[in-house]
């Protein structure tokens, strides 16, 4: 399996900055894709950034322009980095990672999740 250990959220400011980072630990196999989505109350989980193991990006509208990926493949670790918060920005960020087992298997896991909070 794979264990992803989450840090970074708490409470930010509007207009300023949070830098979320989820380390993977495990079954860790070379082809993957690690990302970070949110879930604010009575929403979807919806994805807010990914990444993958050859560094191609995808990001949620919402966040273009404010908020960056990246990763340290030789860590196995995600980096999200929060610019310009709004207040809608609040919501449970979980880490995920999807993992190329084989041609025919994959495997996916989330992190436990943490709360970013993001005041007027």
């Amino acid at each position: 399996q794979v264990r992803l250990v989450e840090s970074g959220g708490g409470l930010g400011q509007a207009g300023g900055s949070l830098r979320l980072s989820c380390a993977a630990s495990g079954s860790i196999f070379s082809i993957n894709v690690m990302g970070w989505y949110r879930q604010a109350p009575g929403k979807q989980r919806d994805l807010v950034a990914d990444i993958s193991s050859g560094g191609s990006t995808n990001y949620a509208d919402s966040v273009k322009g404010r908020f960056t990926i990246s990763r340290e493949n030789a860590k196995n670790t995600v980096y999200l980095e929060m610019n310009n918060l709004k207040p809608e920005d609040t919501a449970v960020y979980y880490c995920n990672f999807k993992r190329r087992n084989s041609w025919w298997s994959g495997s996916e896991y989330w992190g436990q999740g943490t709360q970013v909070t993001v005041s007027s």
